[in-house]
């Protein structure tokens, strides 16, 4: 009771924010975050480094792989 881990459920706003996975032309590096509809700024979450950061990330956010834009 007094020591339990907490569960931050994260959550982000389906009507300001879309997912994107932001990949760079030249190495190839992925970042995954989300892209204000109206300002269209792109705030990153994290980095891609592997299949199981980008499972973690739409574990997190409950999000399906289809939902998720790609840009370069």
């Amino acid at each position: 009771m007094w020591f339990q881990k907490k569960q931050n459920k994260k959550q982000y706003d389906r009507n300001e924010y879309d997912p994107v996975i932001r990949s760079s032309i030249c190495t190839g590096e992925q970042a995954v975050g989300f892209r204000n509809k109206q300002t269209k700024k792109f705030e990153e979450v994290m980095l891609i480094k592997s299949k199981r950061d980008m499972e973690q990330f739409l574990k997190e956010y409950h999000l399906l792989e289809e939902d998720i834009k790609k840009e370069w």
